[in-house]
């Protein structure tokens, strides 16, 4: 496995994602099952958030957690949306009574897709991640799709609201809760500045300084794969007056980079000659989107949403190969 120095973490190259799958006992299950396989194999990153399947995909790798070392182990949530725990038979209810009426969300907070960023409620998200994830302590905690909050709120009001989140969450870090934090976007980095949901990376940088100067904004979440290669191609940031990609900006602001959405759920998988396998250095066309990603330069952590131990040790197979150089990947893109 080969592994990414940042900071003080040692982050392998392909991490876990517990997004897909149905809220029920035979996913949970089988996660498990892929999860400690994948743990013994020596991928250490887990990644999940607490409405991923109504708070089971917490409360299963808190489980795997009670069979391994934790601090060997680096988990990142994330929190913004309405999360309801699966056993609830009225989720109105429960929302209404749990979240509305104890002051937690305020109904205008919310926006048309569920999304809350208000530090009552990511304070009671973190703390009820922290429950179900079953440990004193979270790695990495993202705040999930804040550009969602740019359907409703203008720029200047949302940039406040981050701030506010930011503050909750370097109190975290303070009391041992947490040691870094970021944003896990879809759309945000990856389309042009005068989008309505464009996330201008310095601007974000610069409230997590004014926040703290020794602060621990030091993730962000983004997709990226050979169809949407924004993150590598698109010059949609600014930094003393240059244009830079995603990426780019990242490298010299000091920020990793966690990759969703490599294999678009498998629709990226294609059968291929055997040029195209060789061109890529691998065996099998299975593994051709990861390679692709993997050697991109300004790629961190490859999140590969794997609920099934067969799926795990067929994308391990990539482990086996060398990755592309940086200027092989670019000539892909470059050529297309």
């Amino acid at each position: 496995m080969i592994y990414k120095k940042f900071l003080d973490l040692n982050l392998s190259e392909i991490g876990i994602g517990t997004y897909l799958g149905n809220s029920d006992d035979t996913t949970d299950k089988n996660y498990y099952e892929t999860i400690k396989e994948g743990l013994n194999k020596g991928i250490n990153v887990i990644d999940t958030a607490i409405n991923y399947r109504n708070m089971r995909s917490e409360k299963l790798i808190g489980k795997v957690l009670n069979d391994f070392d934790r601090s060997k182990v680096i988990i990142s949530t994330k929190g913004g949306y309405v999360a309801v725990p699966s056993d609830v038979e009225n989720p109105t209810e429960w929302f209404k009574n749990e979240l509305v009426l104890t002051g937690i969300v305020d109904l205008k907070d919310i926006t048309d897709t569920g999304n809350i960023l208000t530090e009552k409620y990511i304070n009671w998200a973190f703390e009820k991640s922290l429950q179900n994830l079953n440990t004193d302590y979270i790695d990495i905690y993202y705040i999930h799709n804040p550009e969602d909050q740019l359907l409703k709120f203008d720029r200047d009001t949302f940039y406040k609201k981050l701030e506010n989140v930011f503050r909750l969450l370097e109190e975290k870090r303070s009391e041992g809760k947490l040691k870094y934090y970021g944003l896990a976007t879809w759309n945000g980095f990856r389309v042009p500045e005068n989008h309505r949901q464009f996330l201008n990376l310095k601007d974000i940088f610069d409230i997590a300084k004014n926040v703290s100067e020794y602060n621990g904004f030091k993730f962000i979440q983004l997709p990226y794969n050979i169809a949407m290669l924004e993150a590598y191609s698109l010059k949609n940031q600014s930094l003393n007056g240059e244009k830079l990609s995603t990426f780019e900006i990242c490298e010299i602001l000091g920020i990793y980079t966690y990759i969703s959405a490599p294999l678009m759920q498998g629709r990226l998988i294609r059968p291929v000659n055997e040029a195209i396998l060789e061109r890529f250095k691998v065996n099998s066309p299975s593994l051709i989107p990861i390679q692709f990603v993997r050697s991109t330069k300004g790629v961190g952590t490859i999140l590969i949403g794997m609920s099934k131990k067969e799926h795990l040790l067929q994308n391990l197979e990539i482990e086996k190969f060398e990755p592309l150089s940086y200027e092989e990947i670019d000539n892909l893109i470059n050529s297309r």
